[in-house]
Protein backbone atom coordinates (compact mmCIF):
# COMPACT_ATOMS: atom_id res chain seq x y z
CA UNK A 1 0.00 0.00 0.00
CA UNK A 2 1.44 3.49 -1.12
CA UNK A 3 1.28 6.10 1.45
CA UNK A 4 -1.07 8.82 1.66
CA UNK A 5 0.30 12.95 0.63
CA UNK A 6 -1.03 13.10 4.37
CA UNK A 7 1.04 10.77 5.75
CA UNK A 8 4.03 11.71 3.75
CA UNK A 9 3.91 15.24 4.56
CA UNK A 10 3.54 15.06 8.16
CA UNK A 11 6.51 12.05 8.07
CA UNK A 12 9.03 14.96 6.24
CA UNK A 13 7.44 17.26 9.03
CA UNK A 14 9.01 15.06 12.08
CA UNK A 15 12.80 16.14 12.31
CA UNK A 16 15.16 13.51 11.61
CA UNK A 17 16.81 13.55 14.69
CA UNK A 18 15.20 14.15 18.18
CA UNK A 19 16.59 17.39 19.91
CA UNK A 20 17.36 15.51 23.08
CA UNK A 21 19.52 13.06 21.15
CA UNK A 22 22.87 15.05 20.61
CA UNK A 23 25.94 13.01 20.21
CA UNK A 24 28.06 12.29 23.47
CA UNK A 25 30.79 14.08 22.61
CA UNK A 26 29.07 17.69 22.54
CA UNK A 27 27.55 16.63 25.58
CA UNK A 28 31.01 16.21 27.54
CA UNK A 29 32.59 19.29 25.85
CA UNK A 30 29.67 21.52 27.33
CA UNK A 31 29.82 19.64 30.37
CA UNK A 32 33.66 20.12 30.49
CA UNK A 33 32.74 23.77 30.14
CA UNK A 34 30.40 23.93 32.75
CA UNK A 35 32.92 22.25 35.00
CA UNK A 36 35.76 24.33 34.21
CA UNK A 37 33.51 27.47 35.07
CA UNK A 38 32.90 25.92 38.33
CA UNK A 39 36.47 25.28 38.79
CA UNK A 40 37.38 29.03 38.08
CA UNK A 41 34.50 30.11 40.32
CA UNK A 42 35.92 28.26 43.22
CA UNK A 43 39.67 29.10 42.54
CA UNK A 44 38.50 33.06 42.21
CA UNK A 45 37.12 32.81 45.56
CA UNK A 46 40.36 30.91 47.16
CA UNK A 47 42.47 33.79 45.18
CA UNK A 48 40.20 36.76 47.00
CA UNK A 49 40.81 35.44 50.17
CA UNK A 50 44.52 34.60 50.31
CA UNK A 51 45.29 37.98 48.31
CA UNK A 52 42.79 40.05 50.35
CA UNK A 53 45.39 40.58 53.32
CA UNK A 54 48.25 42.17 50.88
CA UNK A 55 48.44 46.07 51.26
CA UNK A 56 47.97 47.75 48.07
CA UNK A 57 49.22 50.69 48.93
CA UNK A 58 52.85 49.42 50.29
CA UNK A 59 55.65 49.85 48.28
CA UNK A 60 55.27 47.81 45.65
CA UNK A 61 51.40 48.05 45.68
CA UNK A 62 49.07 49.42 42.98
CA UNK A 63 47.28 52.12 45.29
CA UNK A 64 43.60 52.64 44.20
CA UNK A 65 43.82 50.85 41.11
CA UNK A 66 44.93 47.45 42.18
CA UNK A 67 41.59 47.98 44.69
CA UNK A 68 39.48 48.36 41.61
CA UNK A 69 40.64 46.08 39.34
CA UNK A 70 41.68 42.88 41.84
CA UNK A 71 38.81 41.14 41.20
CA UNK A 72 38.88 40.88 38.01
CA UNK A 73 42.59 40.00 37.75
CA UNK A 74 41.74 37.29 39.77
CA UNK A 75 39.19 36.23 38.05
CA UNK A 76 41.81 35.73 34.93
CA UNK A 77 43.89 33.78 36.91
CA UNK A 78 41.55 31.19 38.34
CA UNK A 79 40.07 30.90 34.31
CA UNK A 80 43.83 30.55 33.20
CA UNK A 81 44.31 28.09 36.19
CA UNK A 82 41.11 26.02 35.51
CA UNK A 83 42.03 25.43 31.76
CA UNK A 84 45.46 24.44 33.02
CA UNK A 85 44.17 21.54 35.05
CA UNK A 86 43.12 23.22 37.87
CA UNK A 87 43.15 21.41 41.06
CA UNK A 88 40.97 18.68 40.40
CA UNK A 89 37.52 20.49 40.83
CA UNK A 90 36.25 20.27 37.49
CA UNK A 91 37.38 16.44 36.83
CA UNK A 92 34.83 15.90 40.13
CA UNK A 93 32.56 18.11 39.06
CA UNK A 94 31.85 16.67 35.85
CA UNK A 95 32.04 12.93 37.13
CA UNK A 96 29.08 13.80 39.89
CA UNK A 97 27.59 15.42 36.25
CA UNK A 98 27.48 12.60 34.32
CA UNK A 99 26.24 10.52 37.34
CA UNK A 100 23.65 12.64 37.71
CA UNK A 101 22.71 12.77 34.22
CA UNK A 102 22.58 8.86 33.75
CA UNK A 103 20.02 8.39 37.48
CA UNK A 104 23.07 6.67 39.17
Amino acid sequence: MADTPLKASAAAAQPAVQPSARPAPAKNRELRQVAQEFEALFLAQMMANMFSGIDPNGPFGGGPGEVAFRDMLNQEYAKVMARSGGVGVADSVMREMLRQQEGK
